[in-house]
């Protein structure tokens, strides 16, 4: 039994902790948990917990349904919200098939092979999201969504339940361990956005995992509603998750090279030119719902156009200013990506694209100064700027044709994603809605 393990025992023991939550991750981000009692944990970090994997989106099939899941005991923190005394804690696991190989169809497991092959390279990837949500009234069964507040962007709504509640969620997060960089209101009503700190990719997607759950949890505790829904409020800005990326070889960020355009390197400008290269084919992984295109194409700093500037917000991918004397801080930003994405397996493709940029030797095309939506249809054809997928169907086409994404989900994951989001497509496609009602019905 390594440190790590005995730590996690002895924490148990100190701190009465009568449950202990094992968390996963289903193919399409979705927290799954089971709970199990202090004298199964060391059995559990030994041999793991078997479970029904068929029963679980996209882990296995029914024949073969056996699947184990083993805590990783770095992961290993108390959850606040349980009360003091005989306490939760809980740790993210990885899946296994019954004979102990990392399952191929475990989100994390995907993250962790692309960050190998990239430590293969001699990097490690950082990553830095600024997640937006909107907190709502209770909803009611048919009545409209009721923002919380009127507020609007960086408006210090005094003595409100968001001011009190980014507070309190940004408590819970750093008593687990998550430290937060920034909060503010966001530009629509009742709209939040609470930046957590950079941490590497693995730690990143585990912190987003927890925070959607803390930001739930806070929102009970309140008496609000919160949703990661890109888009909830037609006339109002969509919720994005705008991620900033870094490599680093070793101490030194590889993205930096003092006195070149903007402080960025040649890796630099080969890792967003793979971006922008496979930026359409892993749309359908960092936008995976219908609603996601609603945001993309809804305007309000939404990217919707394949390229790149400098602290440009209309471009896809920004750079931003770079700060004399903080080479570390180095890195670009992509602004695509939204809050409802498993952030392993976008976080995966997001590095897979920038690393064949490098491995390739892509050509960076120009950076755009202008405001990407003020243009015409032809001046950004003569620009060479595409437009990403409109809609989910327009991303399922790219994605299925994509070697990239195949290689790097594995064959299952990449099959099980298709295959669920085509189901998504049909029903969406077969709804009659209040708009087609309202428009139609009277006069045809």
């Amino acid at each position: 039994m390594d440190r790590q393990q005995e730590f996690v025992l002895r924490t148990v023991e100190e701190r009465d902790i009568r449950f202990i939550r094992l968390w996963f991750t289903d193919v399409l981000g979705m927290l799954k948990s089971v709970a199990i009692a202090p004298a199964e944990l060391e059995a559990a970090f030994t041999e793991g917990i078997g479970f029904d994997g068929s029963a679980i989106e996209g882990l296995t099939r029914v024949y073969e349904a056996d699947m184990v899941a083993r805590p990783d005991p770095t992961t290993f923190q108390i959850l606040p919200w349980r009360g003091e005394t005989h306490g939760t804690a809980r740790m993210f696991c990885d899946i296994l098939t019954p004979d102990g190989e990392p399952s191929l169809a475990d989100s994390r497991n995907v993250l962790k092979r692309a960050l190998a092959k990239a430590s293969d390279q001699g990097f490690t990837f950082y990553t830095h999201p600024e997640v937006e949500f909107y907190l709502f009234e209770p909803p009611t069964a048919d009545g409209p969504l009721v923002p919380i507040d009127h507020g609007g962007y960086f408006d210090h709504v005094a003595r409100t339940q968001g001011h009190d509640f980014r507070r309190a969620a940004i408590t819970m997060l750093e008593s687990m361990g998550i430290s937060v960089e920034f909060s503010h209101h966001e530009a629509g009503p009742g709209q939040n956005e609470i930046d957590l700190r950079y941490a590497d990719a693995l730690t990143t997607a585990d912190n987003l995992m927890t925070f959607r759950t803390v930001i739930k949890e806070v929102a009970l505790e309140q008496g609000v509603f919160a949703s990661f829904m890109p888009k909830p409020l037609a006339d109002h800005p969509g919720s994005g998750m705008h991620t900033h990326l870094s490599l680093f070889e070793g101490d030194r960020n590889a993205f930096h090279e003092p006195g070149a355009q903007y402080e960025l390197s040649k890796t630099g400008r080969q890792f967003i030119a793979g971006l922008l290269m496979h930026a359409a084919e892993i749309t359908a992984v960092t936008n995976q719902y219908v609603n996601s295109y609603k945001r993309l194409w809804g305007g309000a700093e939404a990217p919707s156009y394949i390229c790149w500037g400098h602290n440009n917000r209309s471009a896809l991918v920004r750079v931003p200013m770079y700060k004399p004397g903080k080479g570390n801080s180095s890195r670009i930003e992509y602004r695509a990506l939204d809050t409802a994405a498993n952030p392993y397996l976008a976080f995966a493709l997001m590095l897979a694209a920038g690393l064949k940029g490098i491995e390739e030797g892509y050509e960076l095309p120009d950076a755009t100064s202008d405001d990407v939506w003020e243009l015409t249809d032809a001046e950004r054809r003569a620009m060479g700027i595409k437009p990403l997928p409109q809609s989910l169907d327009d991303a399922i086409a790219l994605m299925e044709k994509s070697e990239l994404l195949a290689e790097t989900l594995g064959e299952h994951v990449f099959d099980f994603f298709l295959k669920n989001k085509r189901q998504e497509w049909d029903g969406y496609r077969a709804q009659v809605t209040p708009f087609e009602i309202k428009r139609l019905l009277q006069v045809l």
